[in-house]
């Protein structure tokens, strides 16, 4: 199995990517730890190490990283999807995105870091991966102002940890998923003014045809958390039907 032997977090593993990805890395060998803000989505994950974890709470992401110790690989998922255009942001809805999407990658990252570089200075390699977009500094889509400016900071902080600890062991990558049907997808195409038309207008985007699911995205998580990606860093690996051809 290719993750036998490994510890990884991942964070936002109640449901969706995050789910199927902790599912699909303990599968493999894994031993995983599985957080979410609400622990009753964690139910379910048999022989997962699940924990309630604020992304956004600086001391308990402190705490979580001085107990789970060292890791291997690092999930970093949470995330939300804001709506609207730039005039629709108010500076509380983009201080909330930023903090949610892109400063707990940081927290986190920073809280961890120093026990996976241990682990690479042992094993070799360890691995982060965090979740981008097709929708940041790759392509910008309509209403997505806020979502692509934090998911395009992603990808900058996603390079720069990689430039500056390539040469121990440890790598950063950044996943930009196209759009896939989770609960997340579901409640903005119920929110939508007409459910039907916003259903078929996210399948339209995509050149495929169809709306990824998550067992589309969980392989590649699987993979880039592995030994396989260890000649893989700083790079943005796009899964999105062909959206950026």
């Amino acid at each position: 199995m290719r993750l036998t032997g490994k510890t990884i977090l991942m964070t936002a593993a109640g449901q969706g990517i995050g789910r199927a990805s902790a599912l699909a890395c303990a599968a493999e060998g894994a031993r995983v730890i599985a957080t979410d803000l609400r622990p009753e989505l964690l139910e379910g994950l048999d022989g997962i190490d699940a924990r309630p974890l604020d992304v956004t709470d600086p001391a308990a992401i402190l705490a979580l990283a001085a107990e789970v110790g060292p890791l291997d690989g690092l999930f970093n998922c949470a995330g939300f999807v804001h709506h609207g255009t730039i005039l629709d942001v108010t500076d509380e809805a983009w201080a909330f995105s930023f903090d949610l999407n892109v400063t707990s990658m940081l927290r986190l990252t920073r809280a961890c870091l120093p026990g996976m570089l241990a682990r690479a200075a042992e094993t070799g390699t360890a691995s982060i991966l965090n979740m981008a977009s097709m929708a940041s500094s790759v392509k910008g889509f309509p209403n997505r102002a806020v979502y692509g400016a934090t998911k395009a900071a992603v990808i900058g902080l996603t390079k720069a940890v990689a430039a500056d600890f390539v040469k121990q062991g440890l790598r950063c990558n950044a996943l930009g998923p196209g759009t896939v049907d989770t609960p997340s997808l579901r409640g903005r195409i119920a929110a939508a003014a007409d459910p039907v038309q916003a259903e078929k207008d996210f399948i339209a985007r995509q050149p495929m045809g169809r709306l990824a699911t998550v067992g589309d995205i969980a392989p590649l998580v699987v993979y880039l958390l592995s030994d396989e990606s260890r000649f893989v860093t700083g790079q943005v690996v796009l899964a999105d039907g062909g959206v950026t051809i």
